[in-house]
């Protein structure tokens, strides 16, 4: 008896990897600004699946808490993501100086070719936040409906023009009319000139409203750094979308990162399937 018991008992533990265990790949993916550190999370045992691109915010980058756990959310629900650093961020190349909005536009559109390449892969969608959800709304826009089944901003960032015209980052001032060729912010990171004149001009809603399909804006109510108000205007302009406000939550949903997290991750388990 006891040894049909602890035969039960190995078959149970033998099988826990293959019902738990996410595949995980790392990938260097040409970028605008140089090669792009990526990670690809797939689910177990499935041969064909949708994709979300995870794009992280300004000064962050691919591991923050909430991209790996809507990573992990995304996984559980049978869709594949890739997450990376933009140029200047985390592990890729490039110098944080010479990031603009606009080039991390195009870093995200060359990782979009990457997957869209990749044979099992069925169907696309985008999630970003705060910066990443600005460069999400506006890829979705350039690269079309068609192309793009869903995506999701999570507290976008769309301030950052208002910010630059104003001539306010982050509580550094600087003469909007001229600025300087650096600004150094929080943490010693130094802004370039250019980011803040391409950050003056850049369509953000004309843009992105060239997208038809489905949209999520999930926004703190207790966002300081990007007022919630920023979200009720994408919302206005997708005739797809919805917008789920979570009371009192900050910039970074550190109030609740899994709950915040799962909204996404099930908001695209039912547009990608």
């Amino acid at each position: 008896m006891l040894k049909v018991f602890m035969g039960l008992i190995l078959a149970v533990v033998m099988m826990i990897p293959s019902l738990t265990s996410a595949k995980s790949q790392s990938v260097w993916i040409d970028g605008d600004h140089g090669k792009l550190a990526a990670v690809i999370q797939t689910p177990e045992g499935k041969a064909t699946y949708p994709m979300v691109m995870i794009l992280h915010g300004f000064t962050s980058e691919k591991n923050f808490e909430l991209l790996t756990t809507l990573a992990n959310d995304l996984e559980a629900a049978g869709i594949a993501s890739i997450r990376f650093d933009f140029n200047g961020h985390g592990e890729s190349e490039g110098n944080f100086s010479d990031m603009t909005v606009l080039n991390e536009i195009e870093d995200a559109k060359k990782v979009y070719e990457y997957v869209r390449k990749l044979p099992e892969v069925t169907s696309i969608g985008i999630a970003g936040h705060s910066q990443g959800g600005v460069v999400t709304s506006m890829l979705a826009g350039k690269i079309g409906t068609k192309k793009i089944s869903a995506i999701a901003l999570m507290a976008p960032a769309a301030v950052l023009r208002e910010d630059a015209i104003r001539g306010n980052l982050f509580d550094v001032h600087y003469d909007p009319l001229n600025p300087p060729e650096t600004v150094e912010i929080f943490g010693g990171y130094q802004v370039g000139r250019n980011y803040i004149v391409t950050a003056q001009n850049l369509p953000i809603y004309d843009t992105a409203k060239k997208y038809k399909g489905s949209a999520l804006m999930v926004h703190g109510t207790g966002d300081t750094t990007v007022p919630y108000t920023y979200s009720i205007r994408y919302k206005n302009i997708y005739k797809n979308g919805r917008l789920e406000f979570l009371k009192g939550f900050d910039h970074g949903f550190s109030q609740d990162i899994p709950k915040t997290a799962k909204i996404v991750a099930d908001y695209f388990a039912r547009k990608l399937k």
